[in-house]
């Protein structure tokens, strides 16, 4: 004969087995994108950019760097995506428009209002070191 504290013993038993939780799958470190870039931030004449649009130095536009922005033969999945820069507690928002073929990864090259907005329109800094990530 079958005891109760048994049967019970084994729901119990059957209870915790079930009610276990189950470890979550985490993506490979290789799959996940840095969020969050740093680098040397300079202004340029904008125009006809690599995104296929024309912009002037008044739109809130950034050239990525090719590292980044992939080849220049082409459009980037990047353009018209939308960016978030920090300078001297300041922010801006702007968007990618064009690539910059000569800036090192991290780097972005902006248009003369962008980079006015972020250093009070002291145009003679020329560059300066800044912190960014897609939005």
């Amino acid at each position: 004969m079958v005891s109760a504290k048994y049967v019970f013993s084994l729901a119990a038993l059957a209870l915790a087995a079930t009610a276990a939780p189950v470890p979550k799958m985490q993506p490979e470190a290789a799959s996940l994108e840095k969020r969050s870039y740093t680098g040397r931030a300079t202004f340029y004449a904008a125009g006809l950019g690599n995104c296929g649009w024309h912009n002037s130095g008044s739109d809130m536009i950034v050239a990525l760097n090719t590292a980044q922005y992939g080849s220049t033969n082409q459009k980037s999945s990047h353009c018209g995506q939308k960016v978030r820069i920090h300078h001297d507690g300041k922010t801006q928002t702007a968007t990618v428009a064009d690539s910059c073929p000569t800036c090192p990864m991290g780097a972005l090259d902006m248009s003369k209002a962008l980079f006015g907005a972020l250093t009070n329109g002291n145009f003679d800094l020329g560059e300066f070191q800044m912190t960014w990530e897609f939005i």
